[in-house]
């Protein structure tokens, strides 16, 4: 009767087991789903405001290199040139951000970095622990009462 009793309960233990490892499991893929969707959705509000940068961006650099060059024309003096230079390559670059393929680029290159450089990742002093995580909670409790008192 004993050992009937021990069984079942062994075999209760084990199918809890199961389902704490499938319920863990399951609330894993869960974070993973949401920050990745998180994250998609940062990446998407950082390319649309670039696109919507470059409108403002684009009529000012527009504006910017006519007046310059007329000017320059005009007044005869080409160094009024000089600033659509930079003005240029600004605008190249939200252009590429927003349109073109600076995305698929930086992707590209932090799978790179991922996969061939993966020490520059690494974080000083390597990853916290639980032990580094409760000391530093501690001396801040500590910090924080001793401030308390003393007022």
């Amino acid at each position: 009767m004993g050992s009937l009793l021990s069984r079942s309960m062994d075999e209760n233990m084990k199918k809890q087991q199961e389902f704490m490892l499938m319920n863990s499991q399951l609330q894993l893929e869960r974070q993973i789903l949401m920050q990745n969707q998180m994250r998609e959705k940062q990446m998407a509000m950082q390319i649309a405001w670039t696109r919507e940068f470059l409108k403002y961006y684009g009529t000012f650099f527009s504006l910017a290199a006519l007046g310059l060059t007329a000017g320059a024309i005009k007044g005869k003096k080409p160094g009024l040139f000089i600033p659509i230079i930079p003005l240029g390559f600004v605008f190249a670059y939200q252009y590429d951000m927003g349109y073109g393929t600076l995305v698929h680029r930086m992707k590209g290159g932090a799978e790179d970095i991922l996969e061939n450089e993966n020490h520059l990742l690494e974080m000083p002093q390597g990853l916290p622990t639980f032990e580094l995580i409760e000391k530093a909670r501690k001396a801040q409790r500590k910090f924080f009462y001793r401030k308390v008192n003393i007022q």
